[in-house]
C-alpha cells in the first residue's frame, strides 16, 4: 500500500482496528508499512481488538440495466396509440436537454408511464394499450389546495 496508505481505521469507541482486507494481508508480511503501522498502534493500545472487513460490498442490482432510449422507443412502439406516445417520448427527451442528469429525467417519465414495462402485457389485436395513469391520493389533495387558493 506504501505511503499513501488506506484501508484501516481506528474506532475508539469499540476499541477496534478495523481494516479491510487487502490490508490485513499487507499487515501479516514482515516489514511492510503495513505490519509496522499495526504493530505502532498496538504497542501504543495493546487492549485493541482486530476486526478484518469482507470483500467489497455487493451492490444491489440496476434494475433498470437495459433501459436505454432505444430500447424505451421499442416499448412505446409496440403499443396501439405509438405515434402519440413517441411525439410525447421526443419532447420529453427535449425538455431533459435543460435537466442536471437528461437520461435520469427520460427514464422517470418513462417508469412513470409505464409503470408495469417489466411485466408480460397482454394484448389486442396483436397491439398493447397504455392505461391512462390515476392520481395518487396526494397529487389530488395537492390539486384541490392549488384550486382553492
Amino acid at each position: 500500500m506504501g505511503k499513501n496508505m488506506k484501508g484501516y481505521k481506528i474506532d475508539f469507541r469499540t476499541n477496534t482496528i478495523i481494516m479491510n482486507y487487502t490490508f490485513a494481508a499487507a499487515a501479516e508480511e514482515y516489514g511492510t508499512a503495513e505490519y509496522n503501522l499495526l504493530r505502532n498502534i498496538l504497542a501504543d493500545f495493546p487492549q485493541m481488538k482486530r476486526e478484518v472487513q469482507k470483500g467489497r460490498n455487493q451492490k444491489s442490482p440496476n434494475k433498470n440495466k437495459n433501459l436505454t432510449y432505444e430500447n424505451m422507443e421499442k416499448y412505446i412502439k409496440a403499443h396501439a396509440d405509438a405515434e402519440e406516445l413517441l411525439k410525447i417520448f421526443e419532447t420529453v427527451k427535449l425538455m431533459s436537454k435543460t435537466q442536471s442528469s437528461p437520461y435520469k429525467f427520460v427514464k422517470d417519465w418513462f417508469v412513470k408511464q409505464f409503470p408495469n414495462y417489466k411485466v408480460i402485457p397482454t394484448a389486442r389485436e396483436g397491439k398493447m394499450f397504455v392505461l391512462p395513469l390515476q392520481p395518487k391520493a396526494e397529487d389530488t389533495a395537492a390539486a384541490a389546495k392549488i384550486e382553492i387558493a
